[in-house]
């Protein structure tokens, strides 16, 4: 049988996210059959007819309840897996992950805050987007300091900014009131998809598609960060220019993953090592697919948090319970040289 090519990977990864998100709809604690689904939509498009309290229970079921955490859950996979092979490409380290510039933790930083002011959800998540940004601007700040463009003063500007928020985190909850507002804000840092509702997805989903989208087009000029700046620049290329936009671009999105489903770990740091297994390191192949695996990942881990207990477990428990296993298992095929 032969081997898939890399050129076939990507419009195979896209009908297993769309397989992804349509099991995602149907499975849960209360299974819905196919069938079932195919007849709730014939009636409500009018080309059928469903007793109207079965309709009225699907229709909550579905577009209520499951449609916007699906669509949250393959955004928020998309979004870290990107921005994860992004921040990978720019700093020219497969280990690298999405918050080394100090974005989740100035996430956190403004989400806990806001939960303490009493702010709304979408303020908390609006807050939390913007603390984000500020403290990837103060590391990279801090880098521009000494005048040079070096990336590893970039990596040590965002080390000062991970742990000046991750200080002020801990200042906020320990100023939380322990009864009402500390467990919010542990259980907002575990990562759940549980408060995402239409509201906030309206607002924040359509920036985030695109943003995501963006990304991926931008592959090309990506794939000009591996030569060093002196090829770079020899050949005509803004490696400046891509390597800010990349970060800022990048960021944005982390930042917008965040305030919709809190901390999430391992996705930006697993999923884009899979995808490079599959279609080699050009990030015009691997950050479409990287997004697509992103979704599959973050749909299946979203499944077991919701289904295999009577409580939801914390998304973020899953992530790092499955990603860590997958990781050990990717690293032993880089061992054996496989990439």
């Amino acid at each position: 049988m032969p081997s898939l090519t890399p050129r076939c990977i990507a419009p195979l990864s896209i009908l297993l996210l769309m397989f992804a998100m349509l099991a995602a709809l149907l499975l849960g604690r209360f299974a819905i059959p196919i069938s079932e689904l195919f007849r709730f939509l014939a009636a409500a498009c009018g080309f059928g007819q469903m007793p109207v309290g079965r309709y009225q229970l699907l229709h909550s079921l579905i577009f209520e309840a499951r449609l916007p955490r699906v669509i949250a859950a393959v955004l928020v996979g998309a979004g870290l897996s990107v921005s994860g092979a992004a921040y990978q490409a720019v700093f020219r380290n497969p280990l690298v992950s999405p918050g080394l510039l100090g974005v989740l933790s100035g996430c956190a930083f403004g989400a806990a805050l806001g939960i303490i002011w009493q702010l709304s959800p979408l303020a908390v998540a609006l807050l939390s987007c913007v603390t984000g940004l500020i403290a990837v601007a103060t590391g990279v700040g801090i880098a521009h300091l000494f005048q040079t463009s070096s990336i590893l003063l970039l990596v040590l500007g965002g080390i000062v900014a991970n742990a000046l928020f991750t200080s002020l985190l801990s200042i906020t909850q320990y100023l939380a009131d322990p009864v009402d507002q500390l467990p919010s804000i542990v259980y907002w840092l575990l990562g759940s998809l549980s408060a995402v509702d239409r509201h906030t997805l309206t607002l924040v989903a359509p920036w985030l598609a695109f943003a995501i989208v963006l990304m991926c087009l931008a592959g090309r000029a990506i794939d000009a960060l591996s030569l060093s700046d002196d090829e770079a620049h020899s050949l005509g290329v803004p490696v400046q220019r891509i390597r800010y936009g990349v970060i800022v671009l990048a960021t944005l999105i982390c930042a917008l993953t965040v305030s919709l489903a809190g901390m999430v770990g391992w996705i930006g740091l697993l999923v884009p090592h899979l995808a490079r297994l599959l279609v080699g390191p050009g990030n015009g192949r691997l950050l479409p697919v990287s997004a697509c695996l992103g979704g599959v990942f973050l749909l299946a881990a979203d499944g077991v948090a919701r289904s295999v207990s009577t409580g939801e477990i914390p998304l973020g428990i899953i992530t790092e319970f499955f990603g860590a296993i997958a990781f050990v298992l990717v690293l032993h095929r880089v061992r054996r040289g496989w990439l």
